[in-house]
């Protein structure tokens, strides 16, 4: 299976899960242990009584919280996330299109997440994900790269290095002038 960390992302696991340990003097498996005995069961609840009661901020509470109670597809299941998320035939052509070209470029690691697909070189340099009917891509260019750019919300879901979104309505939009941006963005990352 090709991983959907890039070697960067894999770095920073490792140092909170090794963190983890040496800072609070407790292995994962017993943090596991304790957060299973928490009253809460919803993941946010679960994260603040985690700081309430030990302290742990949300990078480590989410490390122990992914290992006690891993619900669905996670990003150990690409396949199930992309499957999940692009459940539309018109929209899961888009996407296939849009990934093909994408990872054409060299060395890009494809990330799916529950809300969108990132895709990096040594950062996040594209996400797509569904959105109205159509596909919404971000992308790390300035929005004035192209007329097809508009800026991107503050609130996209994904890496706020994605400063510009285009919406593809049809598979076709996968054109020659949004691989040029995708070159672009896959340059400056």
């Amino acid at each position: 299976m090709t991983s959907t960390l890039t070697e960067r992302q894999k770095k920073w696991f490792a140092s909170v899960r090794e963190g983890l340990e040496r800072d609070t003097g407790k292995s994962l498996d017993e943090w596991v242990k304790i957060v299973r005995k928490c009253p809460e069961t919803a993941q946010r609840a679960r994260l603040v009584w985690l700081k309430d009661n030990y302290g742990l901020g949300v990078n480590r509470a989410s490390t122990v919280l992914g290992a006690a109670f891993e619900s669905g597809a996670g990003w150990d299941k690409p396949d199930e996330l992309i499957a999940a998320l692009w459940k539309d035939d018109a929209l899961r052509a888009i996407y296939e299109r849009f990934d093909a070209a994408v990872m054409k470029l060299k060395g890009v690691t494809r990330g799916p997440r529950k809300g969108y697909t990132a895709f990096s070189r040594e950062f996040q340099f594209a996400a797509i994900r569904p959105y109205k009917g159509a596909a919404r891509v971000g992308l790390a260019v300035p929005p004035d790269a192209n007329e097809r750019c508009e800026a991107a919300k503050p609130k996209e879901g994904w890496s706020e290095r994605l400063k510009s979104v285009v919406t593809l309505e049809k598979p076709a939009a996968v054109d020659a002038g949004l691989k040029k941006l995708l070159k672009l963005a896959w340059e400056l990352s």
